[in-house]
């Protein structure tokens, strides 16, 4: 349901970068696929005193400038960190709140994300949502499924190890009925048993509140991505901070390994 902290340089060294004027990234150099962890929803409440469903509130007006943000800029895959399987540990009362927001979310904006041209995917374990919740995630996918103005991935009870799990056992399961054989497998199949297959992996990992972990997320597809942490609360994120993203993106110089030229 920030501003960008790295520039070139060494990730874990840097301190976040406070945010200046905002600055558009350079055309020829907007990422392909942007992904975000958007942290900060609880911070930002209690700094103002209010229950962290409100933070949660706040957030959602953040991931809609963000799609508009990522609309505007040409990025053409969005993919954002909602809800973790580990999410599913905080109380109980705080997790009724978040379903019942992804409910809100799924019944009065879907419409609006298909008229603006967005396809809607989401990946994650949802045998762990209500019954209504899984209708509706489906009913949003085949929706927007024709839609190409921008690809929106939605992960929601999503962890990268258990994803990287199921897809080792898959390929188990695979060799062991005689369907594969252990020198078949490469990593084009092992990533066909991952929930983002047919989905480019991101050149952008934008991380807000400070934090400077992936916690769990996109582990195997980010293995290249250019990470940028942002020391803004979630809800505070708007079309400056993503502007000033995909700016600092425009600087690295990506040699995915290679020496450079």
């Amino acid at each position: 349901m920030a501003s960008p902290k790295l520039l070139a340089g060494d990730l874990l060294a840097v301190e976040p970068i406070r945010l200046r004027a905002a600055v558009a990234a350079p055309v020829d150099s907007v990422p392909a696929h942007v992904a975000i962890i958007m942290d900060g929803n609880g911070r930002w409440a209690a700094a103002r005193g209010l229950p962290r469903v409100a933070g949660h509130k706040a957030g959602a007006e953040a991931l809609r400038r963000t799609i508009e943000a990522a609309i505007r800029q040409g990025v053409g895959w969005l993919t954002l960190y909602a809800f973790s399987s580990e999410n599913w540990r905080r109380p109980a009362g705080e997790i009724t709140d978040l379903t019942g927001l992804l409910r809100h979310y799924l019944r009065h904006e879907v419409a609006s994300l298909a008229k603006e041209g967005v396809r809607l995917r989401f990946i994650g374990d949802r045998g762990r949502f209500d019954a209504d919740i899984r209708a509706e995630l489906a009913a949003a996918e085949r929706r927007t499924l024709h839609n190409d103005r921008l690809n929106l991935t939605m992960a929601l009870s999503y962890g990268a190890r258990d994803e990287i799990v199921g897809a080792a056992r898959a390929l188990a399961e695979a060799v062991a009925a005689g369907r594969l054989t252990p020198a078949e497998i490469d990593e084009a199949a092992f990533e066909r048993g991952l929930s983002t297959v047919g989905i480019p992996d991101p050149d952008l990992m934008i991380r807000t509140s400070g934090e400077q972990r992936l916690s769990n997320f996109l582990l195997w597809q980010s293995a290249y991505a250019e990470l940028v942490f942002l020391d803004v609360l979630w809800p505070d994120f708007d079309a400056r901070h993503f502007a000033d993203a995909l700016a600092a993106y425009a600087l690295r110089e990506r040699r995915f390994g290679a020496r450079p030229a």
